[in-house]
């Protein structure tokens, strides 16, 4: 689950990462309160405003701006919130904003320049550990970074066994070439980023930059968060941060029926048991010359109701062109999830415009494809996985 950047660093600074400190505003006239009650608790005289929505690069949709006064503040709030924005991670249509964020300036003169860092910690799934990803190469283009000086980024491996150690803080803030009090707040910095990681249950925590302020303070100028949805069950607090709204209203639908559903972007609808059955049936599509309109397992029940409802949020997809259903029938029989597939069809009427591609393979296998021929539907069953191929190929023609 993604969380929005004020939710992120509450989370940081309930375990002692030093953030920076901001209020969420829905509307230009929370924005300035907001802002006056920001510079009584801070002395900023600046204001960062800052669109909250599920995406990163938002600087460079104009969704991140400084504002000098409080009039600025206003205009600015009142520019980005409500507008589409868009940015590298979103589509072209852009997201919406509704909130902004309203933080302090954090980039004040004092004895040194400020420096910005990248820090991320995650899992590392070739060697089934968490890491902490940094580089000296904070801001907007880390992507750039770690594509063509990929030497910049430094990774730190962490055993499960005894968790981050002290001396691998100490040498996070060596590789970033930091010293004295610099030095030291980066290490206790670094220390309270992997436990509030660890004790979130969060699968990513991403926090670009990592600010070395002019008076050697460590500091989260940003924060990306993705929770585990797993562990939600854990922390109730945390579930109730989801904003729904950021997220793909057929996603949305397909959980609240108990349905597991990814949106992607082919011609070809799958509908699966399993979810490595349904990795294999994508590349099934992908060699037939197609490509996966989304990622859907069913679980181990296929019934009538469960199939059309399978089958609406398939066909809320405009871009399909076609649905292949691959069903192993090990603890649900293939000619009951035959019939629900009948039912449904003969349910939904007119609304299935796209030819159906049906194997299903385990007990009553034969049984299962005598149902399906025999329905008088325009849907073609198949036994192999290479039949079902060519049937896919031969309807996407």
């Amino acid at each position: 689950m993604n969380i929005h950047e004020y939710q992120g660093k509450e989370i940081l600074s309930s375990f002692g990462v030093r953030i920076q400190r901001g209020t969420v505003a829905r509307n230009a006239k929370e924005a300035v309160d907001a802002a006056k009650e920001l510079t009584e608790q801070t002395g900023t005289g600046w204001h960062v405003i800052k669109a909250q929505v599920h995406a990163g690069g938002r600087g460079k949709g104009g969704g991140v701006k400084l504002a000098k006064n409080l009039k600025e503040v206003e205009e600015i709030a009142g520019e980005i919130i409500g507008m589409n924005l868009v940015t590298p991670q979103t589509s072209a249509e852009g997201k919406k904003v509704h909130q902004v964020l309203v933080a302090e300036d954090v980039y004040y003169p004092g004895d040194s320049e400020p420096d910005e860092f990248y820090m991320s910690v995650l899992l590392n799934r070739s060697t089934g550990r968490n890491m902490i990803m940094y580089s000296t190469e904070g801001g907007m283009d880390i992507e750039t970074v770690a594509e063509e000086t990929p030497h910049l980024i430094f990774t730190e491996d962490i055993d499960p066994a005894t968790g981050l150690l002290g001396f691998q803080a100490r040498r996070i803030a060596f590789n970033l070439g930091l010293n004295g009090q610099a030095f030291k707040e980066m290490v206790k910095f670094v220390l309270a980023l992997y436990k509030a990681f660890e004790k979130s249950d969060s699968s990513l925590f991403e926090i670009n930059p990592v600010l070395k302020t002019s008076d050697d303070k460590i500091l989260a100028v940003d924060a990306k968060v993705t929770l585990d949805d797993n562990a939600l069950f854990r922390h109730k607090d945390y579930a109730e941060m989801r904003d729904i709204r950021e997220e793909n209203p057929v996603e949305v639908e397909a959980k609240e029926v108990g349905l597991n559903y990814v949106d992607l972007d082919g011609n070809v609808g799958c509908m699966v048991n399993g979810a490595g059955l349904a990795m294999a049936t994508m590349d099934l599509i992908k060699m037939a010359g197609g490509e996966p309109a989304n990622f859907l397992d069913v679980g181990g029940t296929a019934d009538a109701k469960r199939v059309e409802e399978a089958f609406r949020l398939i066909l809320k997809d405009d871009k399909v062109e076609a649905i292949l259903v691959n069903i192993f029938g090990g603890i649900v029989r293939c000619d009951r999830v035959a019939q629900g597939i009948v039912d449904a069809y003969k349910n939904m009427g007119d609304a299935i415009n796209v030819p159906i591609i049906v194997r299903l393979q385990g007990t009553n296998a034969e049984k299962a494809k005598e149902l399906i021929d025999n329905s008088g539907l325009k849907v073609y069953s198949a036994v192999e996985f290479k039949e079902a191929a060519d049937k896919v190929q031969e309807v996407l023609s």
